[in-house]
């Protein structure tokens, strides 16, 4: 099974009910596709199997659904980046986790990531408030594990917030060119990006 066919099952599953769930997925699609201004509500409700009417009942507008997508897809984008960063490993060892597992979710799940990652000038002023709130917080949960290594002299890092910036932005830019049909599986890339990362900071030598 591809990793785009797993996306409905493992980050859609609180969405209930299954229409609404059902709603969303076409949702990601058509946005990742179209992008959010050229995809109509018709356009969903027709990848849902529903008529547009239906749709409404579970979501008033188009911009509710994409941030629904938004507000699920950086609630996990911050878990995974706060784990490492409160974990008591060597800074070397938690930042190459926190690249790892950050690049491969953006490796497995492209086609949210990119809804995600690249739409968030299309929500309302309300929700881009809440969302650019959680983009803080994953900035911070990175920087927090950078500065961990300048302190005991594990990186050497003369731009902190510049290099955060850096490492964050490597991640999430594998969400726009990853294929499924490529020659790295998610996994792999995650590899790569870790030891990119390190060398980034400045550490002597990879985390295992």
């Amino acid at each position: 099974m591809s990793a785009q066919a797993q996306q409905p099952d493992e980050e859609w599953a609180d969405v209930t009910p299954d229409a609404a769930r059902r709603l969303v997925v076409a949702a990601v699609e058509a946005f990742a596709e179209r992008g959010y201004h050229a995809t109509t509500t018709r356009d969903i409700a027709g990848r849902a199997g529903m008529s547009p009417a239906a749709l409404y009942i579970h979501y008033k507008t188009k911009e509710a659904l994409l941030y629904q997508i938004s507000l699920v897809g950086h609630r996990l984008a911050l878990d995974i980046l706060e784990r490492p960063a409160l974990a008591a490993g060597s800074p070397p060892q938690r930042l190459a986790d926190a690249v790892r597992a950050f690049v491969r979710w953006h490796a497995e799940h492209h086609t949210t990531a990119r809804v995600v990652q690249y739409e968030l000038d299309a929500l309302s002023p309300e929700h881009r408030v809440e969302i650019v709130g959680m983009r803080r917080a994953t900035d911070a949960a990175v920087r927090r594990i950078i500065e961990d290594g300048v302190r005991s002299g594990d990186f050497d890092v003369a731009d902190v917030p510049g290099t955060t910036l850096a490492v964050l932005s490597l991640c999430i830019d594998v969400a726009r060119w990853f294929s499924a049909d490529g020659r790295r599986a998610p996994h792999e890339v995650g590899e790569l990006y870790a030891g990119l990362a390190l060398r980034m900071v400045g550490a002597a030598e990879r985390a295992a």
